[in-house]
């Protein structure tokens, strides 16, 4: 399935990392007879001037990206990819823009658009949830093992809760930075209460917190984007000392019930540690 609009496309997200990455988020269009391409990145200063002159690199704000093709005549695609590469070395060249790294969508799969303007390289596979192939995900999508846990975590007293578009992110930040703790996470993934405030502020109507509950207490929590027909899990953590009631798995059955309900199409679970088939997130 291919997604022409997604919300790692969408300006607002791309403004929520302009502290994180240190830039500003912009976006360049190409428009032509033959079609539209838009491509949103973070300008970054580069803290080396060259005879005292500032330059710039672009990046992709995190997540997945990319120039997108928006509009296209049919059978064009080559050519309109051409012009937009004339004119986007142009533009990087009036602006002193001197290196850009994208992370292309992989589900959008607009790397294969690109490969003939950008050293394209595979670096990991991603994992994601049919939604729409199936009446019954959890049965057919989710391991032998992973359904006996979620069934055990049921019957010991786990329950869930989905919430909206939710407002106040104060219970998650304390389960996910208690998770980055026990993983010893680099500084990046410690996100700070200004970014959690940005989510709020920015992106409201698109974000989803699941939580797994224990006696009517919070042990373990999701946060999710949704965006017209996909869910992208984004973060999540559970308290150490629940880690044996496996409230990770009721997590992700939460989503992929409600998701299925909702009419949703596809849960993107995004990538793993490694692209080792026994990875946690292929399970």
């Amino acid at each position: 399935m291919r997604y022409v609009s997604d919300i790692y496309f969408d300006p607002n997200y791309g403004k929520l990392y302009e502290t994180i990455e240190e830039g500003a988020c912009e976006t360049f269009e190409h428009r032509s007879s033959l079609g539209v391409i838009r491509h949103m990145f973070i300008k970054r200063k580069i803290s080396t001037q060259i005879n005292g002159k500032t330059y710039y690199d672009l990046i992709t704000p995190y997540g997945y990206g990319g120039p997108l093709i928006t509009t296209c005549q049919n059978g064009e695609e080559t050519e309109l990819v051409n012009e937009f590469e004339v004119a986007f070395r142009g533009y990087c060249e009036r602006n002193d823009i001197i290196s850009e790294f994208v992370r292309f969508h992989p589900v959008v799969r607009n790397a294969i658009d690109f490969q003939g303007c950008y050293a394209v390289e595979h670096i990991r596979n991603t994992v994601g949830t049919s939604l729409e192939e199936t009446d019954d995900p959890f049965q057919s999508a989710f391991s032998k093992s992973c359904r006996k846990r979620v069934r055990k975590g049921l019957r010991d007293g786990v329950s869930y809760k989905i919430t909206e578009k939710p407002t106040d992110l104060e219970e998650f930040k304390k389960i996910y930075h208690s998770t980055m703790d026990r993983n010893n996470a680099s500084d990046f993934y410690y996100f700070d209460d200004q970014y959690f405030e940005h989510c709020i502020k920015l992106l409201g109507e698109n974000l989803l917190l699941v939580e797994a509950l224990y006696k009517q207490q919070p042990i373990a929590m999701g946060f999710y984007f949704v965006y017209n027909k996909m869910i992208h899990i984004h973060l999540s953590g559970t308290l150490s000392e629940y880690l044996y009631l496996s409230p990770a798995y009721i997590l992700r059955y939460a989503v992929t019930t409600w998701g299925k309900e909702k009419g949703y199409e596809l849960i993107h679970h995004g990538g793993g540690r490694t692209n080792d088939p026994n990875d946690g997130l292929y399970l």
